[in-house]
């Protein structure tokens, strides 16, 4: 059961009603994440508008999708895996590349590169190692698209520690709690 309750759409008024129809008209449904930042029409605000932002990142979403799986499940966050999975299949990612992004990995080795270090940034708290940074560079990654890995993972980490601390109810498809060793 939610810790932090989720809004019912219906009932918002003000800013978080304005900006749950913007939701509606642009998803189709309200999920119970932003219902719960809702409570915060500030919070809400700032989460869509850095959502938004990444729209313009030269990464595209299917990477994003893929970064936010492997923080998701770095963090042990399992809306987060949920909405993704469910979110990167209607993308056209297939479940293998959906699956192996849950663990930092893609056969794709430019892919890879950039989930291994979205990996390494969330487990050194940004301090990653000068070889780290040569690694995702070799493999063709700019110092603009390293900043948008990072942006990524900074927006998956707000969105998993929300969840977390909410404990938000799923309202996509369920998938086995990640089991963090």
């Amino acid at each position: 059961m939610a810790r932090i309750k989720a809004l019912n759409p219906e009932e918002a008024t003000g800013k978080t009603k304005e900006l749950f129809d913007t939701v509606q008209s642009k998803m189709g449904m309200v999920p119970n994440m932003m219902r719960t930042l809702g409570n915060s029409p500030a919070v809400l605000n700032a989460y869509l508008g850095f959502n938004a932002g990444l729209n313009y990142s030269s990464l595209g979403g299917k990477l994003g999708e893929l970064i936010a799986l492997t923080v998701a499940n770095e963090n042990g966050c399992n809306y987060c895996n949920a909405a993704h999975s469910f979110v990167g299949g209607k993308m056209g990612i297939g479940e293998q590349d959906i699956n192996d992004a849950r663990n930092a990995l893609s056969s794709d080795p430019k892919i890879n590169a950039a989930l291994v270090f979205a990996k390494e940034i969330l487990n050194t708290k940004g301090s990653v190692s000068d070889e780290a940074l040569e690694k995702v560079r070799t493999a063709g990654y700019n110092d603009a698209q390293i900043l948008e890995i990072l942006a990524q993972v900074s927006l998956s980490i707000f969105t998993n520690y929300a969840n977390i601390l909410s404990d938000t109810d799923i309202d996509f498809p369920k998938l086995a709690p990640i089991v963090k060793n």
